[in-house]
């Protein structure tokens, strides 16, 4: 309330809807940056995470054939 009273005595009755549509298109506009932003983002680790997942599998499937390995070695040898 008192950030509008010091507005009004600053800039007058007439220039403050001008001044609220600047700062909402100034809004609207660094929304849209932003999230233009957060999609090149996604889009570039949407690549690493991949990535990252096809490494995790190929060794989860490795040490799951080591581990059939073990088994298999250590019932022949009983």
């Amino acid at each position: 309330m008192l950030v509008l009273a010091l507005a009004l005595i600053f800039f007058g009755a007439k220039s403050i809807p001008e001044i609220a549509r600047v700062m909402g298109k100034g809004m609207r506009e660094f929304k849209k940056a932003t999230s233009e932003i957060q999609k090149e983002f996604d889009n570039s680790t949407a690549d690493i995470r991949k990535d990252i997942n096809d490494v995790k599998s190929s060794f989860n499937n490795d040490v799951k054939q080591i581990s059939k390995n073990i088994e298999d070695s250590s019932k022949i040898n009983d």
